[in-house]
């Protein structure tokens, strides 16, 4: 029987300063930010925007990118021209604009051969009584155009409850838009693509900042339909597990651990956020970020 060694990678992230940014990377997780408007960590990317650099073992220094694509085998040799997703915490002090992404095929043929996005959402913090945009009310394609055009964004805008612990499941296609006051965990495919419907009017640079209005008309599903996940929770040795979703692209799972636990990490590889507590692996100290 063959044997394999495992690798723990570590990695620097990569901070993103936003017009919605906020301080709470610094202050709740403890990350040296770049100022008080940073709105996301790419703790794990390797995306030419953001390519993490590694912090341990013997391929210290080298980035993301480089380790997939020179060392295949420590992804077990998964098919794929480049490393397929990018997980980021998101800080919203103020509201992301309402926006979409496309899907693979329109991506790759509009954005120079890039990967469109599928992403979800885990819900590390949020105010009482939150509530995210996830999709919109016109029933038909016409009337989206119609209610977008004409600027009709409180017939438009769908919005959902939220509370912490939550997930959601955003496909190519959904209106969404993360509220202020929320703090996030996104696993997402390797894409940076965003179309943004509408923002509020907001100024940058005393500018308005660009729009994807007609990008965003072409990609939008209508009508809204929610996504497909297939959520169950269960105790096993160690931990309480929480499955959220599985799909082409990836598989989320929350693992609340109290005690000794042994992951699986079957034949591929597994990325890791640690987003309370502290602990070990292995005898490496993990902790919160």
């Amino acid at each position: 029987m063959k044997t394999y060694e495992t690798n723990y990678f570590f990695y620097y992230p990569v901070f993103k300063q936003m017009i919605w940014g906020g301080d709470r990377l610094a202050t709740d997780f403890g990350y040296d930010i770049p100022g008080d408007n940073t709105g996301e960590c790419w703790g794990i990317s390797a995306h030419t925007s953001g390519d993490d650099s590694i912090a341990n073992d013997c391929y210290a220094g080298m980035t993301l990118s480089q380790l997939w694509d020179e060392h295949p085998e420590l992804f077990g040799n998964i098919e794929g021209d480049r490393f397929p997703l990018l997980i980021k915490i998101i800080d919203a002090k103020d509201n992301l604009s309402i926006q979409v992404h496309p899907y693979d095929e329109y991506a790759a043929k509009n954005e120079n051969g890039s990967l469109g996005k599928t992403e979800c959402w885990y819900i590390i913090d949020c105010p009482d009584d939150a509530k995210l945009v996830v999709g919109h009310n016109a029933k038909t394609h016409e009337e989206l155009s119609d209610m977008i055009h004409e600027g009709r964004w409180d017939e438009f805008i769908r919005y959902v409850p939220i509370k912490k612990g939550d997930f959601i499941q955003i496909d190519p296609g959904t209106v969404h838009a993360i509220t202020s006051g929320c703090m996030i965990l996104e696993t997402q495919q390797n894409s940076d693509i965003t179309y943004r419907v509408y923002d509020y009017d907001r100024l940058q640079n005393g500018k308005p900042r660009q729009l994807h209005v007609e990008q965003s008309i072409d990609v939008i599903e209508a009508p809204f339909k929610p996504a497909d996940i297939d959520t169950f929770t269960e105790e096993i040795p160690g931990a309480v597990h929480t499955h959220f979703v599985t799909c082409k692209f990836y598989s989320v799972d929350k693992y609340d651990i109290d005690g000794v636990f042994t992951l699986d990490a079957k034949k591929y590889y597994t990325n890791v956020s640690v987003i309370a507590g502290e602990g070990t692996v292995n005898g490496i100290p993990v902790k919160k970020g």
